[in-house]
């Protein structure tokens, strides 16, 4: 959508006062998820160098070192249908163990790193040995850095059932899992998955159970840290970064719950013929009195309203414009005779109005509108029918859900539009204070380093987008400011609070142009008798729009150290979208 010449003389006059130079610090937190390793290593602070952890009691610690392969295997079976008309997939994705290109925040620190977008990936480990957490705690961590963000896929991983049948190489969506656990996104699905398959004691059958009121994901070029914890109590914790995020108990948080109801509705219970569960009913006795006036008509003519003196009854509210000439290409005899378009009639602006005067409308006092009889207590009201209860022939209580399944494998089983999701340090084991000191010496100082990284990244770009703003605005005043309501524009359509949020100035000067057009058309039109105060309010109009041109060129010298994040933010997302199609 393009904007002419005068609507952005005008919204310019209104957005010199507010032009706002911190969107060139929004815009840079934004790029530097796209930042090359170059760009990162030319500023921040001197990064710690990785090395590997030593020796740990869990039974898995992973820091994917050289010998990574020995353990990890991809998959590249064929993606199990749910129903015949699904589509048939292959995990045919790849996957490599590399250092991060977006933020790195350690020397020769590597992650597995998911390499393809649109694409099935599947990967997995087995355990030196069986993990049967059976009278113990459990601790599920792992780091997940989203180089490309998340916008349709996942990053959660799967702790496999210990099965003999397992092979690697065959590992899809089918493979029997114990718990999914991480991050999730794309549409209206925003959520940290915590599930787990628990066994019915009577039929011996699995059922998912899944975390109710699942926390937002992490959605961050950062490494984030995801913790699960099981306790042999049965609470469970649920933490991002080392923080709490989410608590609850796996006998009361999960849908559809571990233990059945102990009664439920009856089946063959029905509900009796002659049972009455409506609460109110119109009064029977109830009659229309006499004055009600059904169809007394809800507004009528105001007697008391007089014509303006100023009123032209005998001028048309629009008249042929003066100045239009008929084209020279115009055909009669094909094109029809020609007319110059209308126009507001000029003189009409300076009365109170034109044309046939009518008297305006005011409420009817008299105004009744449908009688109805009004609603009374029911007599015969039973209340809610509900089946009587019985037994629960499928009820049975686990009081200990903690104890699951053994396990046997860890595994990534992902679908993603995404690509250079990074994984790394990968804990299961028993022990929540091993874990935490984990956290404390890999995952720690290496999100410290890319936060500082990152904000001094934004301090450079703020700079250069400084200078460029300046340069942008006092060369070209008007046109830049139509790169910003073109701008505002193209992220209205995608989301209109959030360009509302995100650039509120130039929402605020075109809301105000809008309403100053408005009242001109109005004024132009003379809908309805005018006020002395409503011909002053166009008259106001009038001279703020006569004016705005004016004000843009003027505005510019004062105006320009306020709007430097603009061309920045031009620039910026041209490079990301370079990237992300590379």
């Amino acid at each position: 959508m393009h904007f002419s010449s005068a609507f952005v003389a005008a919204a310019a006059a209104y957005l010199l006062p507010v032009a706002n130079a911190d969107e060139a610090s929004q815009v840079s937190s934004a790029s530097s998820a796209s930042a090359s390793p170059a760009s990162s290593a030319e500023v921040g602070p001197p990064k710690p160098t990785f090395t590997p952890y030593g020796a740990v009691k869990a039974p898995f610690f992973e820091q994917f070192t050289d010998d990574w392969e020995s353990r990890w295997k991809a998959s590249h079976a064929k993606k199990a249908k749910t129903d015949d008309t699904e589509e048939e997939w292959q995990f045919v994705g790849n996957w490599a163990v590399e250092e991060p290109s977006v933020l790195p925040g350690m020397e020769g620190d590597k992650g597995l790193v998911l390499k393809d977008k649109a694409a099935h990936h599947a990967i997995s480990a087995k355990f030196p040995k069986k993990i049967d957490n059976k009278g113990k705690d459990l601790v599920v961590q792992y780091e997940v850095k989203l180089q490309d963000g998340l916008e349709c896929g996942g990053a959660y991983l799967k702790l496999l059932k210990d099965d003999k049948s397992l092979h690697q190489e065959e590992f899809s969506n089918a493979s029997p899992y114990v718990i999914m656990f991480g991050p999730d996104k794309c549409g209206s699905t925003d959520k940290i998955h915590f599930i787990f398959k628990h066994k019915n004691p009577k039929t011996g059958e699995y059922e998912e159970k899944h975390m109710t009121s699942p926390p937002k994901i992490e959605q961050t070029a950062l490494s984030a840290l995801y913790t699960l914890i099981i306790k042999k109590d049965q609470s469970f914790h649920l933490m991002l970064n080392g923080e709490y995020n989410k608590n609850g108990t796996l006998l009361e948080d999960f849908s559809p719950p571990v233990n059945p109801e102990k009664e439920i509705d009856d089946p063959k219970d029905k509900k009796p013929d002659d049972w009455v569960d409506t609460a109110k009913i119109k009064d029977p006795d109830a009659k229309k009195p006499d004055d009600w006036d059904e169809d007394a008509p809800y507004e009528i003519p105001d007697e008391e309203a007089e014509k303006p003196e100023d009123w032209l009854d005998n001028e048309p509210s629009m008249i042929p414009d003066p100045e239009a000439k008929k084209p020279e290409d115009w055909d009669d005899e094909e094109d029809g005779d020609w007319e110059a378009p209308t126009v507001p009639n000029p003189k009409c602006a300076e009365a109170s109005g034109c044309g046939e005067w009518t008297r305006p409308t005011k409420k009817n006092p008299d105004y009744k509108g449908k009688w109805s009889a009004p609603m009374i207590d029911n007599p015969e009201y039973k209340g809610p029918w509900k089946p009587r209860k019985i037994a629960n022939p499928d009820y049975f209580e686990d009081k200990t859900p903690s104890n699951l399944e053994p396990m046997g494998a860890v595994g990534f089983e992902l679908w993603t539009m995404q690509k250079d999701i990074l994984f790394d340090n990968i804990y299961i084991g028993h022990d929540i204070e091993e874990a935490k000191e984990i956290r404390d010496k890999t995952w720690r100082p290496k999100h410290d380093t890319e936060l500082a990284i990152k904000k001094a990244q934004n301090e450079a770009e703020k700079k250069e987008a400084e200078k460029a703003a300046t340069s942008a605005w006092k060369e070209d005043p008007i046109g830049f400011a139509r790169e910003k309501v073109d701008l505002f524009v193209t992220m209205a359509k995608q989301d209109f609070v959030g360009a509302v949020k995100f650039m509120p100035e130039v929402a605020g000067a075109i809301g105000m142009v809008l309403v100053t057009a408005l009242a001109l058309i109005i004024g132009g039109l003379g809908l309805g008798a005018k006020s002395p105060k409503a011909k002053e309010t166009a008259q106001k109009a009038k001279d703020t729009a006569a004016d705005a041109k004016d004000k843009a060129a003027e505005g510019a010298a004062t105006g320009a150290e306020k709007v430097q994040g603009e061309v920045n933010k031009r620039t910026t997302r041209s490079s990301a979208a370079t990237d992300g199609s590379s």
